[in-house]
C-alpha cells in the first residue's frame, strides 16, 4: 500500500490500527530500555548511581531536544508537501534536516562535555554522586553526533508509510541496549558510564540501519543535494518549536525540582523523583507513539485539503489517549509497591514507603494528562505551532513553577502533587485552545462556503 492510499483512502479506524498501534509498540520498546536502564543501575550499582543518572538525565534529554526540534519540525512540512505532490521539495527538506541534526549534535555534545562538571556541581551534587553523574552525561555528549538522529529517522520512516519497519528497528534497538547494558554492568562489572555507552551503541547501530533504505533510494523520501533557505529553516523551527520548548521547559523544571530535592531530601528524594520519571517514561511514549504516528496522515490530508478526514483521524487519537492514560492511572495507584520495588534491592524500607506515597499521588496525573497531550499533538499536526507551544510550555514549565510556589508549604508532598495539579491546569488550557481553534475553522468554512 503506497503512502497516498494509506493516508487518504484507508478508513480512519483502520488507519489507526495500521499506523498508531505499531507506533505505540515502537515507543513502548524505547520506553522499556529506559525503564530497564533504571532497574539495572539501581540493582547492580546501588542508590547513589541511580540518583546520579537521574540528576544527569535532564541534561541528556536537552542534548536530544535540538535534534527533536529539527526532526519533528521537518516532518510536518514534509508530510504537507508530499500531500501537495511536491516530492522534490520534500526530499530537499529531508536532506537539509538530516545535516542540521548532525551539526547540532556536534555543537551541543561539545558544550555538554565541557560543561558537565560545572552543571552537576551547580545542582548541589558532591563526591561520588557528582562524579557518576558527570561520567554518565559525558558519554552521551561524546556520542551525540551519531546518536541524536535516530529518533528523526523514526519519523521519516513513518512518513514513507514504513511504520512496521520503524517498529522493528525500535524493538531491535531496545533489545540490543538491554543486552549490552546487562553485559557491561553485570558481567563486566563496569561503572555507571557503561550504561550510557550501551544506549549510545544501540542508537548508533539502528540509526545507520534506518538510513540504508534512504541512501539506496528505496523509499518515497531520498537524499538529494541540499538547498538551504531561510524560509525552510524558519518553517522547520516553527513546526518543531512546541516539542523543543516542551523538552527544554520540562528539563528546566526537572533541574529546578532536582535542585530542591537535593536540599529537601538528599539522594533518596532524587531517587523517588527518578522512579516517577521512569514510570512517566513508560506511559508518555505510548501516548506519543499513537499521536505521533498519526501526524503524517493528518499533515498529508491537510495538504490535500481533506479537512473532515483530519477530524476523524484526530478523534481516534483523543479516544485512544484517554483509554491508555486512565488505565495507567489505575495501575500506578493500585500497584505502587510493585512498581517501586523494580528499582530497589529491598534493603531501604523508608525509601520504599516514600516512593509508594509519591506514586499514589502521581497516579492522579493521568486522569487528565491525555487531553492536553492529544490537543498539543493535534495543533502541531495542523500547523498551529503557537497554540501547541502555549500548551507545551505551560505544561512543562509555567504551571509546575507556579505550583512549586503554591505548594511549597507541603514540602516533598507538594512536589509530588505538582504533577497532578499541572495536568488539571493543562487540561483547562487545552479546552480553551481547542474551542478557539474549532470556532476559527467554522468561520473559515463559512467564508469559503457562504451558502
Amino acid at each position: 500500500m503506497n503512502t497516498h492510499t494509506l493516508f487518504t483512502k484507508t478508513p480512519p479506524l483502520r488507519l489507526f490500527f495500521i499506523a498508531a498501534i505499531p507506533g505505540a509498540i515502537s515507543m513502548l520498546a524505547s520506553a522499556l530500555y529506559q525503564l530497564i536502564d533504571g532497574i539495572f543501575v539501581g540493582r547492580f550499582l546501588g542508590e547513589t548511581a541511580f540518583a546520579a543518572i537521574n540528576l544527569a538525565m535532564p541534561f541528556v534529554i536537552i542534548n536530544f531536544s535540538l535534534a527533536d526540534l529539527i526532526g519533528v519540525g521537518s516532518s510536518v512540512p514534509i508530510s504537507i508537501t508530499l500531500g501537495k505532490k511536491d516530492g522534490e521539495e520534500a526530499n530537499n527538506i529531508f536532506s537539509c534536516a538530516c545535516l542540521m541534526i548532525v551539526g547540532a549534535g556536534v555543537l551541543i555534545g561539545a558544550l555538554l562535555f565541557v560543561l558537565a562538571p560545572l552543571l552537576i556541581r551547580v545542582m548541589g551534587a558532591e563526591g561520588d554522586f557528582a562524579a557518576m553523574a558527570v561520567q554518565y552525561l559525558r558519554v552521551y555528549a561524546l556520542c551525540s553526533p551519531v546518536t541524536t538522529i535516530v529518533f528523526a529517522m523514526d519519523n521519516y520512516l513513518k512518513i514513507c508509510g514504513k511504520v512496521r519497519t520503524s517498529m522493528v528497528l525500535n524493538i531491535v534497538m531496545s533489545a540490543m541496549i538491554v543486552g549490552l547494558e546487562f553485559t557491561f554492568l553485570y558481567v563486566l562489572k563496569w561503572g555507571v558510564w557503561s550504561a550510557a555507552l550501551a544506549t549510545c551503541l544501540g542508537m548508533f547501530v539502528c540509526a545507520v540501519a534506518a538510513m540504508i533504505p534512504f541512501w539506496r533510494r528505496k523509499l518515497q523520501l531520498r537524499f538529494v543535494r541540499p538547498r538551504f533557505s531561510g524560509r525552510m529553516i524558519r518553517q522547520i523551527i516553527s513546526c518543531g518549536s512546541p516539542n523543543f520548548l516542551n523538552n527544554i521547559a520540562g528539563r528546566i523544571t526537572s533541574i529546578l525540582i532536582n535542585f530542591l530535592l537535593v536540599r529537601l531530601g538528599g539522594e533518596s528524594a532524587v531517587s523517588i523523583y527518578g522512579i516517577l520519571m521512569y514510570v512517566e517514561g513508560f506511559i508518555q511514549p505510548l501516548l506519543y507513539g499513537m499521536c505521533d504516528s498519526l501526524q503524517p496522515a493528518v499533515g498529508y490530508n491537510l495538504g490535500a485539503g481533506q479537512f473532515q478526514r483530519v477530524k476523524s483521524i484526530e478523534k481516534c487519537c483523543f479516544i485512544s489517549s484517554a483509554i491508555v492514560s486512565v488505565l495507567s492511572a489505575c495501575v500506578i495507584f493500585l500497584f505502587p509497591s510493585q512498581l517501586a520495588a523494580l528499582f530497589m534491592n529491598g534493603s531501604n524500607s523508608e525509601l520504599l514507603n516514600g516512593t509508594v506515597f509519591a506514586l499514589r499521588l502521581f497516579a492522579f496525573t493521568y486522569l487528565t494528562r491525555w487531553f492536553s497531550f492529544a490537543t498539543q499533538s493535534y495543533m502541531l499536526a495542523v500547523e498551529k505551532p503557537a497554540s501547541a507551544s502555549l500548551i507545551s510550555v505551560s505544561t512543562a514549565l509555567v504551571f509546575p513553577v507556579i505550583l512549586v510556589a503554591l505548594l511549597w508549604p507541603l514540602g516533598l508532598t507538594g512536589l509530588w502533587l505538582n504533577f497532578a495539579g499541572t495536568a488539571v491546569l493543562a487540561g483547562i488550557l487545552s479546552a480553551f485552545v481547542l474551542v478557539h481553534f474549532s470556532r476559527s475553522m467554522e468561520k473559515q468554512a463559512a467564508i469559503s462556503d457562504p451558502d
